[in-house]
């Protein structure tokens, strides 16, 4: 990953963002106050913004770029969680050019970083239950000599498939646990925005 391809993956992700905020309200509004995807939208959106106008001596310095922005711009907790994660990311890749090795490396301190937050583990119906499958997916892929497109993709199906299995679960953490079992058949938007990251990584490293 170089300076570009990681300014193309936040672009990738307002797009994305974009595309299924109403979506993403939707979901939200179903276990949450209903704004997730325009939160998002608002966030990312800035991100790029703030990413273009910079001059980066490092992929690390555009993930933190991305991080600072997303916590002063998105409201709720997806602002400290998301933008926690990003600079966490940002401070393990601190060259113009990193390896597959080390974007693991960040994407394992992104979601040590949002466990540390919000306390939460795969199971309880948040975020981490699409980040950690991937994590663990990207990992796999570049210790069996994966590169960063097939680690990526590797990544972002196991991020989707870990957002479709929190439907069934009953929320234990944020504001959706207030439901109780009233949380039961909804998926998780956190989860469900973090597989859109996730593939937009996919998708910006198999076109970078």
């Amino acid at each position: 990953m170089d300076i570009e391809l990681a300014r193309a993956w936040v672009r990738g992700i307002d797009a994305a963002v974009e595309r299924e905020r109403e979506r993403l309200g939707e979901l939200d509004a179903a276990v949450g106050d209903g704004d997730h995807g325009e939160n998002l939208r608002r966030g990312f959106s800035s991100a790029v913004e703030a990413v273009e106008a910079m001059d980066p001596d490092s992929v690390g310095a555009v993930l933190t770029k991305t991080g600072t922005t997303l916590v002063s711009r998105v409201g709720g907790a997806s602002g400290p969680l998301y933008g926690s994660a990003f600079r966490a990311a940002g401070k393990r890749l601190a060259a113009e050019r990193v390896e597959p090795e080390d974007v693991g490396a960040a994407l394992s301190a992104a979601l040590e970083e949002v466990r540390r937050l919000g306390g939460a583990q795969t199971g309880d119906k948040t975020m981490v239950d699409a980040l950690a499958p991937a994590v663990d997916a990207f990992l796999k892929a570049v210790d069996s000599g994966g590169g960063l497109s097939e680690a990526a993709r590797a990544a972002a199906d196991a991020a989707e498939e870990g957002a479709r299995a929190t439907e069934p679960l009953q929320a234990r953490k944020g504001r959706a646990s207030y439901l109780g079992e009233r949380s039961i058949g909804h998926l998780d938007p956190g989860a469900v925005s973090t597989a859109l990251v996730l593939r937009a990584l996919a998708e910006a490293a198999a076109q970078g």
